[in-house]
């Protein structure tokens, strides 16, 4: 999966990508989205352009690396991507929230979920819209994973993903963990990464 995809510049192989459904969207386009969007399906689903999907999780890699893991904060409400979010911190060190994200976790120093992450990452938009805003208030930069009926409003860094499917998931965050890994020197290869997808996609109570 790794050799043959150096050659082309991709992070994994174009049939990985595609297996894992993690260029599919919904039947919904956003403005915001449209630049992402490679064609829209006979089925009214839009399809996004795996090359910038590419090209954003690398960006997004570099970035998570240049932060200590402690100061950077996953919000990953859902089922499936909390459990892939939680691996991920697992092995990276990154802090993860995977409760409903309470209003006012980064302004209201008196509450009790007070946090000051410099960095946050969020699975949806919409669905953690309170951290995203939360975020514009302290001026914390956000990566979003973003389908193709989000709005992107106070996202710095979009990912074009579909970011509900469980393949999908599983496969962002291990492109992430690999490549933070080795961007934090843990690993000095790709072959020194012990993890496959199926790790990734593998629910904990399973």
């Amino acid at each position: 999966m790794v050799k043959d995809s150096k050659k082309t510049g991709m992070l994994v192989k174009q049939d990985a990508y595609l297996e894992s459904g993690i260029h599919i969207g919904t039947k919904i386009k956003t403005h915001d989205m449209n630049k992402f969007i490679f064609k829209r399906r006979d089925d009214g689903l839009y399809i996004l352009d795996l090359k910038r999907i590419n090209e954003r999780l690398a960006d997004a890699a570099k970035l998570i690396a240049r932060y200590d893991p402690k100061d950077v904060l996953i919000v990953a409400s859902r089922i499936y991507s909390g459990n892939t979010a939680k691996k991920f911190a697992k092995l990276t060190g990154v802090h993860v929230q995977t409760s409903r994200f309470i209003p006012g976790t980064m302004t209201n120093t008196q509450s009790e979920y007070f946090t000051e992450p410099k960095l946050l990452f969020i699975s949806d938009p919409r669905g953690e819209h309170s951290a995203v805003m939360g975020a514009a208030r302290v001026n914390v930069p956000v990566i979003a994973l973003c389908d193709t009926e989000n709005i992107t409003a106070f996202v710095d860094l979009v990912i074009p993903a579909n970011n509900k499917g469980r393949k999908s998931l599983a496969l962002i965050f291990y492109i992430l963990a690999r490549e933070v890994m080795m961007a934090q020197e843990k690993i000095k290869s790709y072959d020194e990464f012990p993890y496959d997808i199926r790790y990734f996609e593998k629910m904990d109570d399973e």
